[in-house]
């Protein structure tokens, strides 16, 4: 049995904060004392094979980012991180589970499109992960293919209200998808923009020789985002299906959420840091086609509008379940340059997979949110929604080993040739300084990262099937 001992530090939960030691055997945690405790029976510092001091530091459960897309195929183009280098990435900013996106195509059984995503995955990740399903084509056969994959842990659908011709789906496809992960217990996730509003707004725009990427942004205005988001709660209010908005950037839909939420229906909110630091006249509008780095959907928010500022407030409020980071990463070169002359060829997607703790813990340094809420809407929370807890998010006896040690003092330059893993030729928050540091990073019990060094490697991360959502009321 292999053993190591973590002291000295603060541990660091979604209800609170205390000194604390951390004893792990093998994979997972199996004691959490007060210092000094003779609980065990036995001076563990002395004792265990690894000693690890985390004196004036605090000691967090591993991240859980509910919403990535590795190697996304999209826009012509596929994500540029791999499984392995984007779980690589996730490691180094203290995220050790992701939950994915396996894609059903049209045509396609949504068990062939788990069974590929699978197969890019296997013996690639350096942390543990999971998949939801995307249903690109509804029908009889792909509910029917719903029910079977809960049972292989895979508890969470998403669809789409954009993307006309490519991932859209209409509301009688909708209503059918939620009757049946109602009936399930599962999740319904829903990227809310109006889609067919979109396309006119963008057809219109390009026909007056609106280009840049600049006008991403204004032709997916927070109205259609808004509209959609409240038409997607009316048909989960229907059909009593738990509803999970994905990648919220408008305030308005929030408003929309906190509505439904204060009522008592099973809606929860995911908002990304992009949309809690970035903005439509700062990134969007950058000079020339700078702005493509910036191009997701949703939409970069303008800042006049008070969109950043509100959505730290629903944070706060707990309107905003969990923060994803919706990591889709694509270069500037060959990839984002598809949209030169056109932003609507520009691949949608930013990275962030690496950065997410780190940004979210500036919001507690900037008196934004508290210790706990960092925790909780960064690891806990995620874990809780996505059928992952006990087991992630959280430091206790019998959940896995998946522990960051934090330096409050330390601090963090993001950028390329600093803190850049990413499989990407630039950064989205290139020049951010953070005032905080991932120091040591565990994955059931193996150490990742430690002192500036990656110790990880491929394979180590492992499917985790997935229980229903322990967030409904």
């Amino acid at each position: 049995m292999s053993t190591t001992f973590i002291h000295g530090g603060i541990v660091v939960s979604a209800t609170g904060s205390q000194p604390l030691d951390v004893l792990i055997e093998d994979e997972t945690i199996a004691a959490v004392v007060r210092p000094g405790s003779t609980a065990l029976g036995a001076d563990l510092a002395a004792t265990a094979a690894t000693v690890i001091d985390a004196t004036g530091k605090y000691v967090i459960p591993g991240g859980v980012d509910g919403h990535t897309h590795m190697q996304l195929p999209f826009g012509g183009t596929e994500a540029s991180d791999t499984f392995e280098t984007g779980t690589r990435a996730a490691a180094w900013g203290g995220t050790t589970t992701i939950v994915d996106f396996a894609v059903q195509k049209p045509g396609e059984r949504v068990q062939d499109s788990l069974a590929l995503w699978h197969e890019k995955a296997a013996g690639k990740c350096a942390v543990d992960y999971g998949f939801h399903q995307i249903v690109g084509s509804v029908d009889g056969e792909s509910l029917e293919g719903m029910r079977e994959l809960v049972s292989e842990g895979v508890t969470s659908f998403k669809l789409f209200m954009a993307y006309p011709g490519v991932f859209y789906s209409d509301d009688g496809q909708i209503l059918r998808a939620m009757q049946t992960a109602g009936d399930l217990g599962a999740v319904l996730m829903m990227h809310a923009e109006n889609g067919i509003a979109i396309d006119v707004l963008v057809e219109q725009a390009l026909s007056r020789g609106e280009t840049a990427p600049y006008h991403h942004g204004v032709t997916r205005p927070w109205q259609m985002e808004e509209e959609a988001t409240h038409r997607a709660i009316m048909l989960a209010h229907l059909t009593g299906a738990p509803l999970y908005i994905v990648h919220v950037s408008a305030k308005q839909a929030l408003e929309q959420i906190a509505e439904a939420r204060g009522k008592g229906q099973n809606v929860f909110g995911e908002t990304c840091p992009q949309y809690l630091y970035l903005s439509l006249e700062e990134n969007l509008g950058a000079p020339g086609f700078e702005g493509a780095k910036w191009v997701c959907s949703t939409p970069l928010r303008a800042r006049a509008e008070g969109h950043q500022d509100e959505l730290w407030r629903y944070i706060r409020t707990g309107d905003v379940t969990t923060v994803a980071t919706d990591h889709c990463p694509f270069c500037m070169k060959d990839q984002k340059e598809l949209g030169l002359g056109d932003f609507s060829k520009i691949p949608n997607g930013i990275g962030g997979v690496e950065h997410r703790m780190d940004l979210m813990f500036q919001g507690v340094k900037d008196g934004r949110i508290s210790l706990e809420k960092w925790v909780e809407v960064c690891c806990t929370a995620p874990a809780r929604m996505f059928g992952l807890y006990p087991r992630k998010g959280v430091i206790s006896p019998g959940a896995d080993a998946d522990v960051v040690i934090y330096d409050p003092d330390g601090h963090t330059s993001i950028g390329l040739g600093r803190t850049h893993h990413m499989n990407m030729d630039h950064s989205a928050y290139e020049g951010f300084e953070i005032d905080g540091h991932v120091d040591t990073v565990l994955s059931r019990g193996r150490v990742l990262v430690d002192a500036g060094q990656y110790l990880g490697s491929a394979g180590h991360g492992r499917f985790v099937k997935r229980g229903l959502s322990q967030n409904l009321i």
